[in-house]
């Protein structure tokens, strides 16, 4: 039995790999340790809280004692850390946040790691801390240019992508210098269930049911590496499992998109939706295809905003060869999967509409 932490485990990725991990490991112990930030949902999570074997645990990374304390309650032996301030915009207007959870929270957690692995006696199954990282962390590509492999220079755009480079460095450093047991995973662009819709994807399908605009920065002709969640976690899982320690791995899902062309197939998928259900357009009245419109009529192309990426995408040929790691999702069946995930769950969303942050957050990229 591996006792796991998964830190942000009622965030977008985390909950996906909580769900995961324990409908594959039925006996493994896990504890979920979160800080419950806006993107934080807790009942993200309500399908697991009633298992014996799992824990809810609110904490913030960036409180080095209570990291520490419930690594030891719990004689962890594998941390899964995808805790992180995530989205670019909010890291340019606050970047302290970034670093404060990014950074100081990994090192926080690093530290306690090595703590509690140092000198411990063998068991039977070795000890592993996954880092959870992003694509961002290289920079932009150029239109020609091959996508980003694990030998591809850092160069961070935005204070988020900075955060998590130097989280990287720390993780390395602590593989290399302490011999902790390390993986880190770079991932391309997620999407599927349990998103906060600040995020591309999820956002544009509330504000399609809803019938408001469909903001896409500049021309809408970014690019970017699309991966569903359910591929994430496996990804992510495997390189737990067979990756080899102080290495990492690009996980990328080969699905290179515009964002107009990524928009543009939400609104098919939309008005294709309305078409077939009647009752639809009696929930969302308001929605451009309740009323024998084209959902495509509420793009609305806004500034571009600062030090924007015009294209990112990976090269997962490592993590295919040395993990087994094939993207099995299409493009299309996992946006038309997602989009039926958000038409059902609609409390889970309408709750986060109804909360005073996202409606500050949101009244705000409107005034820019």
């Amino acid at each position: 039995m591996r006792r796991v932490l998964i830190t942000g485990g009622a965030g977008f990725l985390g909950a996906n790999f909580t769900h995961y991990w324990l409908a594959r490991h039925s006996g493994d112990r896990v504890v979920v340790f979160d800080a419950l930030t806006y993107a934080g949902n807790r009942t993200s999570l309500a399908a697991v809280e009633a298992n014996p074997n799992f824990r809810f645990v609110h904490g913030d990374l960036r409180n080095a004692e209570a990291v520490e304390t419930v690594m030891g309650e719990e004689d962890i032996d594998l941390v899964v850390h995808f805790a992180a301030e995530t989205h670019v915009d909010r890291s340019i207007d606050d970047p302290d946040a970034f670093v404060t959870t990014n950074v100081v929270g990994t090192h926080n957690l690093l530290r306690a790691a090595r703590s509690l692995w140092h000198n411990r006696p063998a068991r039977d199954t070795a000890p592993r801390f996954h880092h959870v990282s992003t694509d961002e962390v290289y920079g932009a590509l150029r239109p020609e240019e091959p996508p980003f492999t694990e030998a591809t220079a850092y160069a961070p755009s935005s204070p988020y992508a900075a955060s998590k480079a130097a989280a990287d460095h720390l993780v390395r450093a602590y593989h290399r210098t302490y011999g902790l047991p390390t993986t880190i995973s770079n991932c391309s662009n997620c999407f599927g269930p349990y998103q906060y819709p600040e995020k591309l994807i999820p956002l544009v399908i509330i504000h399609l049911l809803g019938g408001r605009p469909l903001p896409l920065y500049g021309d809408g002709g970014q690019v970017r590496d699309w991966l569903h969640a359910a591929d994430h976690c496996r990804g992510v899982a495997l390189a737990i499992e067979r990756g080899v320690p102080g290495q990492t791995y690009n996980l990328g899902g080969a699905n290179e998109r515009r964002n107009l062309e990524t928009v543009r197939m939400l609104c098919n998928l939309v008005d294709e939706a309305f078409a077939g259900d009647p009752a639809l357009g009696r929930r969302f009245p308001d929605a451009p295809a309740a009323n024998r419109k084209e959902s495509t009529s509420l793009i609305t192309f806004v500034p571009d905003r600062p030090g924007h990426d015009r294209r990112y995408a990976v090269e997962a040929a490592k993590a295919r060869c040395e993990l087994g790691f094939d993207p099995g999702m299409d493009f299309n069946a996992g946006l038309r999967e997602t989009l039926d995930w958000y038409l059902t769950n609609e409390p889970w969303w309408n709750a986060i509409l109804d909360d005073d942050r996202y409606r500050s957050w949101i009244a705000a990229q409107y005034s820019r």
